[in-house]
């Protein structure tokens, strides 16, 4: 049967069943932690569970056809969403749903459903980046024809993010700069960009409009017995959780910490999941994160096109960097954010953008794999 299913996809298998395998995790997980928000709006847990399934199958969809697409055409369609992205961002920042104090969600027309612009954001500047450092090659080092456009854009987009969701911006800045790094800007280069985000990040921590937020995060980090216990309430939720789950943690469903952990199915889904599958199964989430990661190191150092290449690296360092910075806050190595677990966490439009982000990565797989049979032709017709 696993046969038939590959017979219809392409790129690497490894992939797919990563996929499939966070998606059936993610329903699990999802229909375990909704209970206690199901209660109290008064509606049955199916509700949310239908929802997110909806919304996987419809990600998956998003995948299939996204991977079927010839990665070269993403190279034109960035220009588009860049055009589209930094007014939106905008937008969201002056007009969006203020939700904790940050404006990062806008309102679909018609449909009524929310999205997080900065998931638009990561997807546009990754694919952007990766054209504009494959076009400008052969004028790499020229300032005004490639540095300056380079710079704008990650710089823009850094701040229009960082002033509502510092995390995000901070991922998507980090990623930004392995792409320069490995898209042959020189140091000086690199250094100028870094040198702009650090007065940016600057800016944002102590004039932005959420300054008292990253402050009180920081401090709740750093030092959480000097602040009141509603300030480290999530943390320390998230650790009794991850303290009661044991090695083979409470069975699926069995979860006790659901009832009192803010955002159980989001934010800290993997200390739901360690609590209720144990150590084992935070290890075996956190094997899964690295042999996808793996599996694109492989596309990256195989892939015959430079935008192919950077376009693989920039979409996987972003889902890891993602997945294990959401992880690491959920076991208390960082600060609070709102990052979600990539595939698992449930989420509306954040599932879709992450399943085109998958099905680009899967679509340069592809031309990776007929790559390679075309070589292996050529072999056999040469000894022929």
């Amino acid at each position: 049967m696993m046969e038939q299913i590959f017979s219809k996809v392409k790129g690497d298998r490894w992939i797919w069943i990563i996929v499939l395998i966070l998606s059936m995790w993610s329903v699990l997980a999802v229909y375990s932690a909704t209970g206690t928000i199901a209660y109290k709006k008064g509606v049955g847990t199916e509700a949310y569970l239908f929802k997110h399934f909806v919304f996987i199958v419809v990600g998956i969809a998003l995948m299939y056809f996204s991977h079927l697409l010839d990665y070269k055409y993403y190279a034109g369609i960035s220009k588009l969403l860049m055009v589209i992205t930094i007014p939106l961002l905008l937008y969201t920042l002056l007009f969006g749903a203020n939700v904790n104090d940050a404006s990062r969600w806008v309102t679909i027309p018609i449909i009524n459903q929310t999205f997080q612009t900065s998931d638009l954001a990561k997807l546009a500047l990754i694919t952007f980046l990766a054209r504009t450092l494959t076009r400008k090659q052969e004028n790499i080092k020229d300032v005004k024809k490639a540095f300056v456009p380079i710079m704008g854009s990650v710089c823009i987009v850094f701040l229009l993010i960082a002033l509502a969701n510092l995390s995000t911006a901070l991922m998507l800045f980090g990623v930004s700069i392995l792409l320069l790094i490995i898209g042959r800007i020189s140091i000086k280069q690199i250094s100028i960009v870094s040198l702009a985000g650090i007065v940016l990040l600057a800016a944002v921590m102590f004039l932005g409009p959420r300054r008292q937020t990253y402050y009180s995060r920081i401090q709740t980090y750093l030092h959480p017995e000097k602040v009141k216990k509603d300030k480290s309430f999530q943390a320390d939720q998230a650790k009794i959780a991850i303290a009661t789950g044991g090695l083979f943690g409470k069975g699926p469903g069995n979860s006790i910490q659901r009832n009192v952990l803010p955002h159980p199915y989001s934010d800290f889904v993997f200390a739901l999941i360690i609590e209720e599958y144990g150590a084992v199964g935070g290890v075996l989430l956190v094997l899964i994160y690295l042999v996808f990661l793996y599996r694109c190191v492989l596309i990256v150092t195989h892939s015959p096109k430079a935008f192919g290449a950077l376009l693989a690296a920039g979409l996987s360092f972003s889902l890891t960097i993602q997945a294990f910075s959401n992880m690491a806050v959920a076991v208390g190595l960082g600060p609070v954010t709102g990052v979600p677990l990539p595939l698992v966490s449930m989420g509306g439009t954040s599932i879709l953008f992450t399943s085109v982000a998958f099905g680009i990565i899967l679509s340069v797989s592809r031309d990776v794999e007929e790559h390679k049979l075309k070589e292996k032709q050529k072999v056999v017709v040469g000894q022929v």
